[in-house]
């Protein structure tokens, strides 16, 4: 049974899940919960992930019924993930009174190509975070995630030439933040 389910598409998964079985939505849970994780790492920043992977796939339990058949479903349940992102985003920022300063980090003294990985890591996760939201996600879908532009566009729900714009602003100010912390690019 496990091995049918690995070699069954999404939208087989889907239309299954929707007649009652629950061994295919774990199968979709296990085939998508990693990359969820991932975006929502990226996007919120947030010590709840898991909450917010729960929260991810309690929304496309719910949501099944009403998903689009003709659509692709990894674009379905990006769109959602980024939803939860907001929401998520949005409620850190109305606890915060104000911006958060970001100290310049200190070069690293030593070569460990482990440690300077992870310095590199902290830094790209700092220059995430001095983003707007419009920008943080357009770079991280398409730069980190490797999604095209078009399927961008669709899970935010905006025109192609919003995601150029912002792809471009997203890419030049976290170059900016990266020269400034010392980074040479």
């Amino acid at each position: 049974m496990a091995d049918r389910l690995i070699e069954t598409t999404d939208g087989e998964l889907v239309r299954s899940s929707l007649n009652g079985d629950r061994q295919s939505f774990r199968a979709l849970y296990r085939r998508h919960q990693q990359r969820v994780r991932q975006i929502l790492y990226q996007l919120c920043d947030s010590p709840a992930l898991d909450d917010l992977v729960r929260d991810v796939f309690l929304q496309v339990w719910k949501g099944l019924p009403k998903f689009p058949q003709d659509s692709q479903f990894s674009t379905w349940l990006y769109r959602l993930t980024w939803n939860v992102a907001v929401d998520c985003h949005q409620t850190i920022a109305k606890d915060r009174s104000h911006l958060q300063t970001i100290v310049q980090s200190t070069p690293i003294q030593h070569q460990d190509p482990d440690m300077i990985q992870l310095h590199y890591q902290d830094l790209v996760r700092q220059g995430l975070c001095l983003l707007s939201q419009e920008h943080r996600s357009v770079l991280v879908l398409h730069d980190l995630e490797e999604l095209s532009q078009e399927d961008v566009a669709e899970i935010l729900e905006i025109p192609i030439d919003a995601v150029k714009s912002r792809l471009f602003d997203a890419r030049n100010n976290m170059r900016s933040f990266l020269e400034a912390a010392g980074v040479q690019l």
